[in-house]
């Protein structure tokens, strides 16, 4: 043990440094991890460097090479070599002060885990001391970084991570409202204009309601990115303080108080707007659907089992993963559409994983279905969370209405390149695909996913 001890010592203060030390901070390791390429890091610097180039795929900040290593995981080997190398450093290199025992004269290098005091040997063999826990400095020190500042580190820095993904998503919004709600006014004209062929006042009102609830949804969301942003700075802040407190010298580092660190930590996290648009009446809209109605239904199902997959797949933006135990229905068309005008409704309620709309022949032949192809004119709901969203494909394209609660109508006009889909229960338009290249025959389709 001697021996090895003595190793540390003889080696120069250059060398020294290298092997132990971050090249990020300059400092010694905490948390290290190493890449592929060899080079080392303290994780949290490294998490910090890569979050600064996050526009860039990662990089060893040494060499610049690409690294595929996203799950860091701690290199112990090296953790364990840097903690021995903290005991036993380069004499030329400096080293915290010691405290002196007025008592005794003798340097303090024991810990008390009981009343929290720094006691020399003499000190600690006490009455009132002498049947306590004694640990050395340097080992408590270390055992606080790793139970105590590393854990917080952690905690915090998933805290960082959802921050930042829900600020994507609400700056996501922000960006694509004004041409949303502008597609929306669209969809809406259309509508009217489909039922009366000129602009009434109900017309005028919902366009006029419609611009009004926009412009608060509007103001909320930026509200909301605003929180986001402030309180990303405070956690980075909260970041770097707890990373600074890791460096310091071992005897301020065990008189740290955790208590007043875990107040800091319990923050209360902004949560992402879910903007939600009214779906106001449109008077006479059923009236004028249901003369299109068949008198029988366009569907004819089957089970499907790898639908599963298409539903729940990684191809929805912002979406959890996680699988559910669902059983999934498949339907498609009875017969291809090629011209005219069509209506139909699915009763969806009590669902809350669907899609719904129109394929062409060769899409739905596909063993993929992928929701990139063409020849699509599906809307989806989608839960996640308990909470569910809407979407629209190709691409996939979020809705901001509420979900329909019971039928669902679908509408098409082949001539005019039109599909639309319709809450039967608030007679009120849901979203519309306009002026659609129908190049082909087109089938009903319908996939719903039950508990």
């Amino acid at each position: 043990m001697f021996s090895f001890f003595s190793s540390f010592r003889i080696m120069g203060s250059k060398s020294f440094q290298n092997e132990f030390t971050c090249s990020l901070c300059d400092k010694y390791f905490i948390d290290p991890v190493t890449l592929g390429c060899g080079h080392s890091f303290c994780m949290p610097c490294l998490c910090l460097s890569w979050e600064e180039e996050a526009q860039h795929s990662p990089r060893c900040p040494v060499c610049k090479e690409k690294s595929h290593q996203m799950n860091l995981k701690t290199n112990i080997v090296l953790m364990t070599r840097v903690f021995l190398a903290r005991l036993t450093g380069p004499d030329d290199l400096p080293s915290p002060e010691e405290q002196t025992c007025e008592t005794h004269m003798k340097p303090k290098n024991f810990y008390c885990e009981v009343t929290k005091d720094v006691l020399c040997l003499p000190c600690s063999k006490t009455k009132e001391h002498v049947a306590h826990l004694h640990c050395s400095i340097g080992w408590t020190a270390e055992e606080y970084r790793v139970t105590k500042l590393l854990k917080q580190m952690r905690s915090l820095w998933v805290k960082i991570q959802q921050n930042e993904r829900n600020l994507r998503r609400e700056t996501s919004k922000i960006r694509n409202w004004e041409d949303y709600v502008t597609l929306r006014k669209t969809t809406i004209i259309a509508e009217y204009w489909n039922i009366c062929q000129f602009i009434d006042q109900k017309e005028k009102r919902y366009l006029q309601r419609l611009d009004e609830e926009s412009k608060e949804i509007f103001q909320q969301l930026q509200e909301s990115q605003y929180n986001m942003d402030l309180m990303g700075n405070l956690l980075r802040g909260l970041y770097e303080e707890l990373k600074d407190l890791c460096h310091k010298p071992d005897m301020q580092m065990i008189q740290v108080r955790t208590e007043e660190w875990s107040e800091k930590l319990q923050l209360h996290m902004p949560q992402p707007i879910v903007p939600q648009l009214s779906s106001w009446p449109i008077a006479g809209l059923m009236d004028w659907l249901h003369q299109f109605q068949g008198k029988r239904q366009p569907l004819e199902s089957c089970t499907l089992p790898s639908v599963r997959r298409w539903l729940s797949g990684p191809d929805r933006p912002g979406v959890d993963n996680t699988p559910t135990r669902l059983k999934y229905f498949l339907a498609w068309g009875a017969e291809s559409f090629t011209s005219g005008q069509h209506y139909w409704e699915v009763n969806m309620a009590g669902c809350c994983n669907w899609a719904i709309g129109l394929c062409n022949d060769s899409w739905a032949k596909k063993n993929d279905m992928a929701l990139e192809s063409e020849g699509i004119f599906l809307l989806f709901c989608i839960q996640e969370n308990q909470q569910c969203s809407l979407f629209t494909s190709s691409p996939l394209t979020p809705q901001y209405v509420q979900r329909p609660l019971g039928q669902v109508g679908v509408f098409l006009d082949y001539e005019a390149g039109l599909v639309s889909f319709i809450d039967v229960a608030t007679s009120s338009l849901i979203c519309s695909f306009l002026s659609c290249s129908f190049s082909s025959a087109l089938k009903a389709f319908l996939c719903s996913g039950h508990p």
